[in-house]
């Protein structure tokens, strides 16, 4: 039986040696070659791509002005050739069986809107991680946790068809964070099913430094404030949930001196003021965006 094209979405900004390995991977999936495509959309980054690209039998490249990630999927859906979609991230290496295992899950569930793949996180060091790797690594990109609880896939790790984004429209290209979230609640809210899948399976490097994680954080906050929709909210509700959040965040550090994975007392204090500094990243930023949108009114 002849397998459906499978169109491959990655955007990618200043990312090129990652997104080599990347590339690498889905030069030798399972798959059959003709029937699968690469689409890299470069979002501006500093550095041409076209030397890096033109190795790869199965990879096109194209550019999208419009800044953000979103806005670059959407550009790759519009050449995309596939009646399934995959998409991934320049950082992320598929397993062989990456597009193989994602069209099989997508496939066999009946009214199938998404499946989110697995997303197995890698230290620098492996035997010696920094408390922002841990942090990440326990926090972040939680696939089955996504579409449990908050009904979407993340975009590391996420199949498709173009048939469900002619039903509910394409990703929010004005979002920089949780635009995942956005259209995958836009799916569950359609009556799709979305499927979790533990064999469709990729590896994301750990966030390893402060500097990368609280820009991870800062997107994340802007994006839930626009989605939320929390310049909206009266201002004594806002300073009263604002002066709750001020309470140091016990009960994180009270389950990180309970995990017996973490190696050692060092790493649990790490982690620790870890999770301090990023309550009050997150406060201070969400008292930035909701009083500058009240002075703009």
């Amino acid at each position: 039986m002849t397998q459906p094209f499978v169109s491959v979405i990655i955007p990618v900004y200043n990312d090129r040696d990652r997104l080599a390995l990347c590339l690498e991977a889905l030069e030798h999936q399972t798959y059959p070659k003709d029937q699968y495509e690469v689409i890299v959309i470069d979002n501006g980054s500093d550095q041409p791509l076209d030397d890096l690209v033109s190795p790869f039998q199965q990879v096109r490249l194209t550019h999208e002005s419009q800044k953000g990630s979103y806005a670059a999927r959407n550009h790759g859906l519009t050449l995309s050739r596939g009646q399934l979609l995959g998409f991934t991230d320049s950082d992320c290496i598929p397993v062989q069986n990456w597009i193989e295992k994602g069209v099989t899950h997508f496939l066999a569930t009946q009214n199938c809107g998404l499946v989110a793949g697995k997303i197995e996180l890698f230290f620098q060091q492996k035997d010696r991680p920094t408390a922002v790797e841990l942090f990440d690594s326990r926090n972040f990109l939680q696939q089955q946790k996504y579409i449990a609880e908050d009904r979407y896939g993340a975009t590391a790790n996420l199949f498709t068809s173009k048939a469900i984004f002619e039903a509910v429209g394409p990703f929010n290209a004005q979002l920089k964070s949780g635009g995942d979230r956005e259209w995958g609640q836009r799916v569950h809210a359609a009556g799709y099913l979305q499927v979790y899948a533990d064999d469709v399976c990729i590896a994301h490097p750990a966030r390893h430094s402060w500097s990368e994680i609280s820009k991870k954080i800062v997107r994340v906050i802007e994006g839930r404030y626009k989605l939320d929709h929390q310049q909206n909210e009266p201002i004594t509700r806002f300073l009263k949930r604002m002066a709750w959040q001020t309470r140091p965040p016990m009960q994180d550090i009270s389950r990180v001196f309970a995990d017996k994975t973490i190696p050692s007392l060092h790493h649990r204090l790490r982690l620790s003021m870890v999770f301090i500094s990023i309550r009050y990243l997150s406060l201070w930023k969400e008292i930035q965006l909701y009083f500058k949108a009240r002075l703009a009114q």
